[in-house]
């Protein structure tokens, strides 16, 4: 008897400290702070070009995998995939909406891809498929506590295209379009007419964030195809985020196609983030001349929330405009956070329901 209960107590003492220990996912490792992340200002352009340290098995291409580095197996959690810009990076992006600084208050799991060509394409997609096959295997289905998409610029028409996809489509619960495109009528473009004076358009140097003007219209860039213009025949909630200098001075429409498919009342102004802190990074390569509507230098600056109410199946659909702001400042703190918990408040459960 003596023995029996000697060696289960080995056993304990063998098995608990294992039991306990952080997930570690895609054979990633987890730092305070996250890898590769940039300094309040001026990041260097091999920081910011930085395709990311984890691999994705099957293609053998690179992205990043940010995640609270105490997260334990079993906990919930919100899955973000988040796609870069045309002319763009990996880490560009995890900076431009810098997620990664809320991944433990919030316990998001953020997978940052990037394409080698800079610009999204079909190519792509078994890529970015992969990527969240494996993510949804290691933290289990059950513990997705909702998964979104979320696209700067070409990212985001990437998205409107992807979230038709028989894939994408049964899983995703929400969409956050940073200038991507507009689920349900996009603004007017502002002015961008000395945006390539002084630059070679197309060039993407360091810290570029895209290579055409797209403002969130939804025209394609470099020859790939517009976004789709029809509304997806499927269910999730959808954030629309824009600079104000993007849009032509009527802004953002009141209304909303995507809202009234959803079922949601009138749209009404629900609050006003202001921010003290500038965000990380801005395109360095596209500031002489500067082009106010395609983005100046990070700084300070204030945001006004929309929201369409009483959306059936309680999806949250919402417009955020960035007063005085244009397609490529970085995102500051306090507006990223609000969008945080846009996302983490909205329904989710559709990879739950799957298995």
């Amino acid at each position: 008897m003596k023995t029996g209960l000697i060696a289960a107590a080995l056993l304990l003492c063998v098995t608990a400290p294992a039991i306990g220990q952080p997930m570690r996912l895609a054979g990633t490792s987890c730092a305070k702070p996250p890898v590769l992340h940039c300094p309040d200002a001026n990041c260097a352009g091999d920081v910011v070009t930085n395709g990311g340290p984890a691999v994705e098995t099957k293609t053998g291409r690179n992205y990043f995998l940010d995640y609270p580095c105490d997260l334990k197996k079993g906990e919930k959690v919100t899955f973000i995939l988040a796609l870069h810009g045309a002319g763009s990076y990996g880490n560009w992006q995890r900076h431009y909406f810098p997620l990664l600084d809320y991944k433990d208050k919030y316990r998001l799991v953020i997978a940052t891809p990037f394409s080698p060509r800079r610009v999204w394409a079909a190519e792509d997609d078994e890529y970015l498929q992969n990527i969240v096959t494996a993510v949804v295997a290691e933290i289990g289905s059950k513990n997705i506590k909702s998964f979104w998409l979320v696209g700067h610029s070409q990212g985001g028409m990437t998205s409107n295209r992807i979230v038709r996809t028989d894939f994408f489509k049964a899983k995703v619960d929400g969409w956050l379009s940073l200038s991507g495109g507009r689920l349900g009528g996009n603004p007017g473009r502002g002015d961008f007419s000395t945006m390539f004076r002084g630059a070679t358009p197309g060039t993407g140097r360091a810290g570029a964030a895209g290579t055409v003007p797209a403002g969130g219209r939804g025209a394609g860039p470099g020859g790939l195809p517009p976004a789709p213009t029809t509304l997806p025949e499927t269910d999730f909630s959808f954030i629309y985020e824009s600079g104000q200098l993007e849009a032509d001075e009527k802004g953002i429409p009141e209304t909303s196609q995507w809202a009234m498919q959803m079922g949601c009342g009138t749209r009404r102004r629900t609050g006003e983030i202001a921010d003290t802190k500038a965000g990380y990074v801005y395109d360095r390569t596209r500031q002489d001349p500067p082009t106010p509507a395609w983005g100046l230098l990070p700084r300070p600056g204030k945001a006004i929330v929309f929201e369409y109410p009483r959306c059936k199946n309680n999806r949250v659909v919402a417009d955020v405009v960035r007063l005085d702001k244009g397609h490529t400042e970085g995102l500051e703190p306090n507006v990223t956070e609000a969008l945080v918990k846009l996302i983490v408040a909205a329904p989710g459960g559709k990879i739950q329901k799957m298995n």
